[in-house]
């Protein structure tokens, strides 16, 4: 019996089972984290005050206090079965890394004892050489080094029965370059603080720090092992290159919302529980759009930290879901023809006075702090527009940008109507004197007995990449297995460098003699006015959009390969270095191992579409075409009329044909793939394998695999069908 039918019969024998048991989240929340008030039972004062005020920016932490900060976690550790620890980073593989040591140690009279001191705590050495570094580090030139982050909180991770302490810490090279997502992001949320601080003290003095916010939504599929591991594209590349979609699949809609199935609700409470204990502020489950497609999300947390913990938690999944007998599929597009994955980025900055900096009131037109930093992020999203698109490049987010659920790849902002209106008013200066937003019509009264419904003051457009939902932004574009300190990165780069602009741009109307206000409001009139073709209220799914889109002359870049150029551009090499994100060295680097990763991802789908074909396609079909050849061989030989077999003969003849067709294009693609290989620069292999082998061949050999999907007899079909795999649990 095959893989796909053993799967299929063991199905009967899993239940969901959860282990989450029934403690209220507050009783577990933060349970293996080293917070604040961990920190206050386990430190001395002194080491206390020092981890405080590093936290919050202020100052450095000297190696000595590093000592006792590094026994307080020691003994916290201990005190909950800890053993080893290890320095916990995020490279530029899309994964998280770390090396185990323990706290074991022999003195030199051959003593034992437990030992973590300063100089672990703040610094190891990873081989810089065996990550993705773009060629700054050479493999002979092998010292990188991680060092500790405290603006992260220490955390304790469990697997299985073990448990380990993990020290988040950014991992820069021997020579100084950042070789990870988290360096960069920490030194962007430092720039978007000044320059936001700046623009904000023309309203308010007493605000001396501006925070960024994220919430992320992580949207994901999870089938059962037994199918996953039944399918070689799914466990190699993360998405089934082939299949044919199901009779019923997302049209009738009755999934979104729906009821959660047992099995998968089981694994949801338990990677919940997970993740309350490491401090992950999860507070949404659902169900989504597509069959066997779900949803979580947290409450909004200082951008840097949010980050770690989306990071964690996808492991966490992974992790769970394998206990569970089940695969969660973060790829953007594991199933065609149905929904893929996002990972909606919602992004606000607040103040240290309590202010979202984002949040319009009743009244947006004349709340100047608001309007002045909701149109800078307008501005700075069109300005740079072609580096925002570059930050969520993938390969994976190639099959989803521009898809039946997607935003597409042209970046524009929605607003909605109202604070449209807004803009246009001020641009045209239609009244001095701005009217309270009435509430009243931004109420609904469906019933007598049903309480009246508070309208927000923007409808929602999904098919926005970039759109304004009430006090924040929603960048909706990013992919579902994506780093979010890389787009988050840019987002805060490009605020902040307009903000600057905006300031300078103020400051020198107020030098000639301008009142305060009426130099901000020109200011902001110049911007509206600069940047308003990227907003779009419409579809942008249409192909209409598109046309406009080229009209206004907005990129519409399609290809990961292209979208990356923005990356190695003069406009991003001054950006990045005048703000000291990355400097132009690191940014080529990023650029060639975006690039590789794009080329290795389509390499392998390449790889394993031949594979399938010739392994499990072709010889399945073949087999079937052998049962048709004997079927009419046999009616004819027996003196049956043409009539009896003619249908057969149709189908054999189709059948045939696909079989030739689909051998034919796989030789075709293997050639194709060959002379991509010979390519030395990698941008023209990356856009080679993107037009010489992905955009002739994968979409052309699908269709006729999926073909034979259709004819062949189903016993003899090998891989798991979308019906099973998306339907059956």
């Amino acid at each position: 019996m095959s893989l796909r039918f053993n799967a299929i019969n063991n199905l009967a024998g899993k239940d969901g089972v959860s282990n989450a048991g029934s403690k209220k989240i507050t009783a577990i929340f933060n349970e293996n984290v080293f917070t604040l008030k961990t920190a206050r039972e386990f430190l001395s004062d002194e080491a206390y005050k020092s981890l405080l005020a590093s936290i919050k920016g202020a100052k450095k932490i000297d190696r000595a206090v590093a000592n006792q900060i590094a026994a307080g976690l020691r003994q916290w550790a201990e005190s909950k079965g800890v053993s080893h620890y290890t320095h916990w980073f995020q490279p530029l593989t899309g994964t998280t890394a770390e090396k185990h040591d323990s706290f074991f140690t022999l003195k030199g009279d051959g003593s034992a004892l437990e030992e973590f001191d300063g100089a672990a705590l703040i610094q190891q050495e990873p081989d810089a050489s065996s990550f993705p570094n773009g060629g700054i580090r050479a493999t002979f030139e092998a010292r990188g080094y991680t060092a500790w982050d405290p603006s992260s909180p220490a955390f304790i991770m469990e697997i299985g029965t073990g448990k380990t302490l993990c020290v988040p810490t950014i991992f820069v090279s021997y020579t100084g370059e950042t070789l990870d997502y988290k360096a960069p992001l920490l030194k962007s949320l430092e720039a978007l603080n000044k320059a936001a601080v700046d623009v904000a003290n023309y309203f308010d003095k007493n605000v001396n720090k501006v925070s960024a916010t994220l919430g992320w939504e992580q949207e994901y599929f999870v089938i059962d092992e037994a199918m996953f591991n039944a399918r070689p594209d799914l466990v190699l590349s993360g998405r089934t290159v082939f299949g044919h979609s199901p009779a019923k699949g997302q049209q009738l809609e009755d999934h979104y919302f729906g009821s959660i199935p047992e099995r998968v609700y089981a694994f949801m409470r338990d990677f919940e529980t997970e993740s309350y204990k490491l401090g992950i502020p999860l507070r949404t489950r659902h169900n989504e759009v597509a069959p066997a497609q779900f949803e979580c999300a947290p409450i909004f947390e200082e951008v840097s930290v949010a980050v770690d913990h989306n990071t964690l938690l996808m492991d966490i999944m992974d992790r769970v879901a394998r206990r569970h007998k089940l695969r969660v599929l973060l790829h953007e597009k594991p199933f065609a023809g149905i929904n893929g994955s996002g990972k909606h980025n919602n992004w606000s900055m607040s103040t240290d006075t309590g202010v979202n900096l984002l949040a319009p009131g009743k009244t947006p037109k004349t709340n100047f702090m608001f309007l002045t930093f909701f149109v800078n992020t307008i501005k700075a999203v069109h300005d740079y527009a072609d580096i925002l698109r570059a930050s969520i490049a993938s390969a994976g987010n190639d099959h989803r940008l521009g898809a039946n659920e997607a935003p597409p790849a042209i970046i524009s902002v929605f607003v909605g109507g109202y604070l449209n209106k807004v803009l246009q008013d001020v641009k045209e200066r239609v009244s001095d004197k701005f009217d309270e937003q009435d509430e009243a019509i931004l109420k609904l009264d469906l019933h007598k007995s049903i309480p009246e419904l508070m309208l927000d003051n923007t409808d929602r457009n999904r098919t926005s990449p970039f759109a304004f939902t009430g006090n924040k932004f929603e960048f909706r574009a990013v992919g579902s297995t994506a780093n979010c300190a890389n787009p988050m990165t840019v987002l805060n780069t490009i605020i902040a460098e307009t903000l600057k602009q905006f300031k300078k741009d103020v400051d020198a109307l107020i030098e000639k003699g301008e009142k305060k206000e009426i130099a901000i409001m020109h200011v902001i009139r110049e911007y509206i006015v600069s940047s308003e073709k990227v907003l779009f209220e419409g579809d942008g799914y249409s192909e209409a959009w598109a046309k406009e889109a080229e009209k206004r002359g907005l990129p519409n870049v399609k290809t990961t390969p292209l979208a990356l150029d923005a990356l190695v551009t003069e406009k991003a090499k001054h950006l990045f270095e005048s703000n000291n994100v990355l400097t132009h060295v690191e940014l080529e680097a990023r650029h060639e191992i975006e690039v590789e990763k794009y080329i290795k991802r389509v390499q392998i789908e390449a790889r394993i579409m031949g594979e399938l074909c010739t392994s499990h396609i072709i010889p399945s079909a073949i087999k079937y075409q052998n049962t048709l050849i004997q079927n009419i061989k046999g009616l004819k030989e027996v003196g049956m009329p043409e009539s009896s077999y003619k249908n057969q003969t149709v189908i054999l003849e189709r059948l045939s044909h696909y079989i030739s067709k689909t051998s034919e294009l796989v030789v075709q693609m293997i050639e194709a793939r060959k002379i991509c290989n010979a390519m030395e620069d990698t941008r023209t292999k990356a856009i080679a394998y993107e037009s010489q082998v992905k955009a002739p061949f994968f979409d052309a050999i699908r269709y006729h695999v999926d073909k034979l999907e259709l004819m062949v007899d189903d016993k003899e079909w090998l891989l798991p069908k979308y019906r099973e795999m998306l339907f059956l649990r």
